[in-house]
């Protein structure tokens, strides 16, 4: 059974497509602190993988081609289109790019970068006046961005499944929780019972949609 021999190899759109996306993020995200630049660096190096295997070297099909050619003869998943595997597995591999992970995928990627940059210009502008940030995605949740970071991871993951970013994905999460709660600390030290009110008033990461938030000093 022969396959598409363009679909891996492409090194040129592995380095394309990561500084795209890596550069898109970094332009709403800008890294500041040490802390910053821990958590952009692990969203990079997820990116970097996911191309990786999404057109350089597809490692996930080939330690699963035994399982994958017993469980689907007929399929060759050395097609690009075969490498969405979620896809592909439920039975879209004919439109995989129409498929309901695909859907999802972009609902979650749009969802995530509108988070990162709708986020940034909140907190920039509270930064500058030394103030917490409390509009904007900040009235309902209190990381935006690294819930941001997390829905854009999710949905690369929904859109191409490999063996390293499935490892990944976890361990990044519970990074970005690690850092969420370690800025609380800072924020908890330098804006008091202010800060204290927020926290009780607004979820960390997943927002109620009937906030009301403590009025604030002006």
């Amino acid at each position: 059974m022969s396959h598409d021999e363009s679909a891996y190899g492409l090194w040129g759109l592995v380095v394309i497509n990561s500084l795209v996306f890596i550069i898109f993020a970094f332009s709403f995200f800008k890294p500041k602190s040490a802390r910053d630049w821990r958590s952009f660096g692990a969203f990079s190096a997820f990116l970097v993988a996911l191309f990786t295997e999404m057109y350089g070297f597809p490692l996930t099909i080939y330690l699963l081609s035994g399982w994958l050619g017993s469980r689907y003869p007929g399929i060759d998943f050395l097609t690009h289109d075969a490498g969405h595997l979620l896809e592909t597995l439920f039975g879209w591999q004919a439109f995989p790019h129409f498929g309901p992970f695909h859907v999802a995928s972009f609902v979650l990627l749009i969802g995530g970068f509108w988070l990162l940059s709708a986020a940034w210009p909140v907190l920039y502008a509270a930064q500058q006046a030394g103030a917490l940030a409390t509009t904007g995605p900040y009235a309902r949740v209190r990381h935006p961005q690294y819930v941001g970071f997390v829905l854009i991871m999710a949905g690369f993951l929904l859109q191409w499944p490999t063996l390293i970013t499935a490892a990944m994905f976890p361990v990044l999460v519970f990074m970005y929780y690690r850092l969420a709660r370690a800025e609380e600390v800072e924020a908890v030290a330098r804006f008091g019972d202010e800060y204290r009110r927020y926290v009780r008033e607004v979820p960390a990461f997943l927002p109620r949609f009937r906030t009301r938030l403590p009025a604030t000093k002006s």
